[in-house]
């Protein structure tokens, strides 16, 4: 997921009266880190009586996997894909969560936790559409991908995640019988789709350009671009039906330089209370589900949010750990292939 374009450096720190300790914290920059420091980073800085420090960038691996290797990082917690956390986990780069010293992280449903992180925030790949154009509103991949029906042009991203799961969908797999993922299935039912497919999208900021220009009828994107081109554009709307849900995730560097901090903050963090800010500054959902309980989230609000449990319910929860798996990491290398045919 890129929110918006991000810049490299440190972007700014809880003010230093807090300072009796520090972390490093470090996510992707732009509206995105602008609305969690709001939300969730300031506040915690208070509650525990410590430093900030933030950086940001729009890959987090590579640093991960350098920093580990050295056996002294420089950073503490970062807010990266749970793929990240798992094969930084698995390499011995990420810390495994010790949740019984963790009670906001082990209140959270096992299915959106790993062994080495948490969930921090929910998104969604949903399908975005222009009411004007279209003759019929498309509610699921199936009307996506039945060009007879629901003729106009579309747009699908340039990534196998995702957009595999949305081909199995269209076949009519159910979303909770996804995974494993048939992967020869998937592909034989994009080939079909390709050759109606005006523009294959590499970037958010692309996806929404799309849309608000009215290059494509309908296409796949992320719920926070979509819902940033409904504000310009009253005739461009979405649906949570047949959605993709996925979150980033905390975790945190092996020998981490603040680690009791870090722990401390990472628990913090993704507490109901703070969680339930995470909203009132960008349209992306809670990773903890009990933040909907607090009285903060109003039900109008709730119904905008891809995590609320009636929006969760009309969709598929995507499998990192899938996609982290060797089979995952050959559907990766096939797409390359598919793509270029």
């Amino acid at each position: 997921m890129t929110i918006a374009s991000v810049a490299v450096g440190c972007i700014c720190a809880a003010p230093a009266v807090y300072a009796s300790g520090k972390i490093t914290f470090v996510s992707q920059g732009g509206v995105y880190q602008e609305a969690q420091t709001k939300a969730i980073l300031d506040p915690a800085a208070k509650l525990l009586g410590i430093t900030i420090v933030q950086d940001s960038i729009p890959d987090a691996w590579p640093q991960i996997k350098a920093q580990g290797t050295t056996g002294k990082p420089i950073w503490d917690v970062v807010d990266t894909p749970m793929s990240n956390c798992l094969r930084g986990g698995r390499d011995g780069l990420i810390e495994k969560l010790d949740f019984s010293k963790m009670p906001n992280s082990a209140a959270i449903p096992a299915k959106y936790r790993t062994p080495y992180s948490v969930p921090y925030e929910f998104y969604s790949t949903v399908i975005a559409y222009n009411k004007k154009t279209l003759k019929k509103i498309p509610h699921s991949w199936a009307d996506f991908w039945d060009v007879k029906d629901f003729p106009g042009t579309r747009a699908l991203r340039n990534d196998p995640t995702t957009v595999l799961e949305a081909a199995l969908l269209a076949d009519g797999v159910p979303r909770d019988k996804l995974y494993p993922l048939d992967v020869n299935r998937a592909f034989k039912k994009l080939a079909q789709i390709k050759p109606h497919i005006a523009v294959w999208w590499t970037s958010g900021g692309q996806s929404a350009q799309l849309l608000h220009d009215g290059e494509v009828d309908m296409e796949m994107i992320w719920n926070g671009r979509a819902s940033a081109v409904m504000k310009d554009n009253p005739d461009i709307a979405f649906t949570y039906n047949d959605g993709i849900l996925q979150n980033t995730q905390l975790c945190i560097l092996k020998n981490a330089p603040n680690l009791a901090n870090a722990v401390r903050f990472v628990d913090t963090a993704v507490s109901p209370d703070l969680q339930a800010n995470f909203p009132k500054y960008i349209d992306y959902g809670p990773g903890n589900p009990a933040a909907y309980s607090t009285g903060k989230i109003s039900t109008q609000r709730a119904a905008e949010l891809p995590s609320s449990p009636a929006n969760a319910a009309k969709q598929a929860l995507l499998s990192e750990q899938w996609w982290a798996s060797k089979d995952g990491i050959a559907a990766k290398a096939r797409w390359l292939k598919f793509m270029q045919q």
